[in-house]
């Protein structure tokens, strides 16, 4: 009765578990990505509001400058 496909009781209890181990997998990856935008410098951050038009060229070079000394 229980039987299906070949799995029965067991197979399902078996497969139940790839659910949290597939929370944990993506939970690692998903803090793993955090860490890795945080260790962004000051420069790649400039360079992407640069990129995204949020400051011009001239506020670029003068933030680029005070980086740099």
């Amino acid at each position: 009765m229980y039987e299906y496909m070949g799995f029965g009781m067991g197979g399902f209890m078996g497969l139940l578990w790839l659910v949290p181990l597939g929370l944990l997998i993506w939970a690692a990856v998903m803090v793993f990505d955090s860490k890795k935008e945080q260790r962004k410098s000051a420069l790649d951050i400039l360079q992407e509001r640069y990129a995204k038009g949020e400051i011009d060229k001239q506020e670029y070079n003068e933030k680029q400058r005070d980086l740099q000394v």
